[in-house]
């Protein structure tokens, strides 16, 4: 895997962060986007590069189609190939569905649900000439019980999205040697929520704890590699149990 080249959206915080740093642990080399993050981006190169690895930080909004092509463009010009697509950038607001706005709407989809077609296109043509490639995305764990949000209705319903483009996906690469994957977290300790709020949410986790981004990046990795070569349109819950 130390030859291998992997593509984080939102690798600059939270889960993309635990993600770049442990793939660079292993040698790959790592890309990351980010929109408003510049200083945490460039601290995570930084320790990309004291790792041994290489690592690349762009700007890019991801909700634009034709940037995140370009995107993909210059890692492929810079690198020679993306093996690995992980989606992490996923934004969220809490409103209530009565109160949303139509900008608000949209904003969930085009930065939650688009960017994976987007950039999963763009990524295909190069894994499937080179007969490998692994494309990770971002659910929820509930997501799967197509419950009642009324207060993130929209980013609810582009996370169900998200696991019907990923077994849609799965089903078109797999004789090209890709697989892609969901993994769907409940809740999950990514430093953006106060501690007592995440010390409250334990209470109805079954395992009676929080989770951690190491535990998502764990999750990431089993799925990057050759152990996990035959998991394909699987979703993973990364719940400790809570919202199964």
């Amino acid at each position: 895997m130390s030859d291998r080249v992997a593509l984080i959206t939102g690798g600059a915080r939270g889960i993309g962060r635990a993600v770049a740093l442990d793939l660079a642990g292993r040698g790959w080399s790592v890309a990351i986007c980010y929109r408003k993050s510049a200083r945490e981006a460039t601290e995570v190169i930084d320790a990309i590069r004291r790792k041994g690895s290489r690592g690349l930080a762009l700007e890019c909004d991801v909700s634009d189609a034709k940037a995140g092509t370009q995107m993909v463009h210059r890692v492929e010009k810079e690198w020679g190939r993306i093996d690995a697509l992980i989606n992490c950038a996923g934004p969220y607001h809490r409103v209530n569905l009565l109160e949303e706005t139509v900008e608000g709407w949209h904003s969930m989809f085009d930065n939650n649900l688009h960017p994976v077609f987007y950039l999963s296109q763009a990524v295909a043509s190069g894994m499937i000439e080179r007969k490998w490639g692994r494309i990770v995305c971002f659910s929820m764990a509930n997501a799967d019980q197509l419950i009642a949000q009324p207060q993130l209705t929209a980013h609810y319903i582009a996370k169900v999205g998200l696991l019907v483009l990923a077994r849609s996906l799965a089903r078109l690469l797999a004789p090209h040697g890709i697989t892609v994957n969901a993994i769907s977290p409940g809740f999950v300790d990514s430093g953006s929520a106060p501690k007592e709020e995440l010390a409250s949410m334990a209470k109805k986790i079954p395992a009676g704890y929080v989770g951690t981004v190491e535990d998502a990046a764990s999750a990431v990795r089993f799925l990057l590699s050759e152990e996990a070569r035959y998991v394909n349109g699987a979703n993973i819950h990364l719940s400790g149990g809570w919202g199964i």
